[in-house]
């Protein structure tokens, strides 16, 4: 099993940037899929972007793509998540999780291992 734990959410203003970071530990990330997620109040958790740790390949939610930007730091068992041109609706805890497959799916089910969370609220 491995632990997982975010850190970097906090309130903004619309347009501007913040850097979730999701740290490891147990194991590394090596043979897994890492996605983040997010889940705004009253709504469904929802697929922000994934990343095969092993290729190298990425799959961003179509409301996200080109805003933000997954990243690994190997050394550190840590991904990241920047976020450009934050929007209002961006609004949500952001999840991290990590599936211990080479697919990178969607739902959240499908992942094994989540962090707490962070909130992240852009305000208007």
């Amino acid at each position: 099993q491995v632990s997982l734990v975010e850190d970097g959410g906090g309130l903004v203003q619309a347009g501007d940037s913040l850097r979730l970071s999701c740290t490891a530990s147990g194991r590394t990330f090596s043979n897994y899929v890492m996605g983040w997620f997010r889940q705004a109040p009253g709504k469904e958790r929802e697929f922000v972007v994934g990343f095969n740790w092993r290729t190298g390949f990425r799959n961003y939610a179509d409301s996200v793509k080109g805003r933000f930007t997954i990243s690994r730091d190997n050394h550190k068992n840590t991904v990241y998540l920047q976020m450009n041109s934050l929007k209002p609706e961006d609004t949500a805890v952001y999840y991290c999780a990590a599936a211990r497959n080479d697919y990178i799916y969607t739902i959240s089910a499908r992942y094994d291992d989540w962090g707490p969370g962070t909130q992240v609220t852009v305000s208007s």
